[in-house]
């Protein structure tokens, strides 16, 4: 993907991408993400390298791209990369369960052995 699609999708971040950014930046949760990064072929919402950990927040056309993002998720994971989705109502309404399930996948990734 190229530079200027990731940079437009930085710039003009949906509500709940911008709430969840606010979160996690600046190693607020003790890991580096960055946002809208390139993973191969696709651009994720927020990656922890150190972690290997993808986290994407849906909206509401991901209710009908169902099977691509399946296929996407298990092109990803096949990589060995952990991805967490939430939807856009999740990360607005319930920022502090989002919150602290991401924490603690942090923190299980983080304590996984590595292979």
């Amino acid at each position: 993907m190229s530079k200027e699609r990731r940079r437009s999708l930085r710039s003009q971040p949906t509500k709940a991408e911008y709430v969840l950014w606010q979160e996690i930046r600046r190693e607020k949760l003790g890991y580096k993400f960055r946002r809208q990064f390139s993973i191969e072929k696709f651009i994720v919402d927020f990656y922890c390298h150190e972690l290997r950990l993808i986290i994407e927040v849906d909206g509401p056309v991901h209710t009908e791209q169902l099977r691509y993002d399946k296929l996407r998720e298990y092109f990803l994971e096949a990589r060995r990369y952990t991805v967490l989705r939430y939807k856009n109502d999740q990360v607005l309404f319930e920022r502090e369960n989002v919150l602290q399930d991401i924490s603690l996948k942090c923190r299980l990734a983080a304590s996984a052995p590595s292979a």
